[in-house]
């Protein structure tokens, strides 16, 4: 047996201690879990979803798990019990998970000891693929939180112009430690865009980057978009239907990507190159690990995501 969280029912985690250990069947490993992220897109079914039934399974909702395989199914090459991984499976708030081999990623000597929440680094690194961000393009980055501090990184190393917007101005100094040229508060989506006019002549900008998944910010980066610009959508809607300005979008003629990767292969390919960035030191994400919380608090953890307190920018559920 091991130990599990299950989400009960809206707002509710129930800690059991029964949940039968899961065995790796063909092609798979199991993998005895260091620790999982949280991510924003829990928020939603953990305030409560008509279109989800509770309990979920024990673990759910956790996807970015890191490890070390405890057991290898049949047919699986190139991992064997003892390799530490991060991996992209789905009930990792658990002390064991199951993943199929081929979505688990080894973990370099370099890495050891630090957590590695591979999901939400490699999705980074994908958006900042479908970016196309070139040199000395200017780049609008609205939200500052964890993916919006990765693609600063991302996009100033690029030798692009970035430009941070986001509530907080702790958000906007982290957006500045990982190489924001510009800060803009998100306060008044009028004044913004004039600052944005400002800082770029009138001709906005070739990249948007949009990181929160709410309406407001997602007008204003269609707003902040130039002409023949691209605006990708790298947060996650799924609160409900959205509007956009299809007139302006037409007019200006811009380049919309949502770009949340779902082939395999891709998502894999983000996870690899996150983890060769971190193994050999050209990016830090320990600024980002700003919450620690046990899994018997996996509740606090999610309320924290939620509400923001002072400092905080990504929870990390340790096992």
């Amino acid at each position: 047996m091991m130990k599990a969280a299950v989400l009960a029912s809206p707002g509710t985690i129930e800690l059991r201690n029964d949940v039968p250990i899961p065995q790796p069947g063909e092609g798979e490993v199991r993998i005895r879990l260091e620790g999982c992220g949280v991510c924003a897109s829990n928020l939603e079914p953990w305030a409560g979803l008509e279109c989800m039934d509770y309990p979920r399974e024990p673990g759910d909702l956790g996807h970015e798990g890191w490890g070390r395989v405890e057991a290898v199914g049949p047919g699986v090459s190139g991992l064997v019990t003892g390799d530490r991984v991060a991996a992209l499976s789905y009930r990792s708030f658990a002390e064991s998970d199951i993943v199929r081999a081929d979505m688990a990623a080894k973990l370099p000597p370099e890495l050891d000891g630090q957590p590695f929440p591979g999901e939400p680094l490699g999705c980074a690194f994908n958006i900042f693929h479908r970016s196309d961000i070139r040199p000395e393009q200017t780049v609008a980055i609205v939200g500052i939180g964890f993916l919006g501090a990765v693609l600063c990184h991302l996009a100033s190393r690029a030798g692009a112009r970035v430009i941070a917007i986001s509530r907080r101005q702790e958000s906007l100094d982290l957006a500045r430690h990982y190489g924001a040229a510009e800060t803009i508060f998100m306060h008044d989506h009028y004044a913004i865009i004039d600052q944005v006019k400002q800082l770029t002549g009138e001709a906005m900008c070739e990249r948007v980057i949009e990181c929160v998944g709410k309406q407001w910010p997602l007008d204003l980066a269609g707003e902040l978009t130039g002409f023949g610009g691209r605006l990708v959508i790298a947060g996650y809607h799924q609160d409900g239907p959205r509007q956009v300005s299809m007139q302006m979008w037409n007019w200006k003629g811009i380049d919309v990507a949502n770009a949340h990767e779902r082939d395999p292969a891709v998502q894999m390919r983000g996870l690899r190159e996150a983890i060769a960035a971190v193994a050999d030191g050209s990016f830090d994400p320990a600024p980002l690990y700003t919450h620690s919380y046990p899994l018997e608090r996996l509740g606090d953890a999610l309320d924290a995501t939620r509400d923001k307190p002072e400092g905080f920018v990504k929870a990390l559920v340790t096992l």
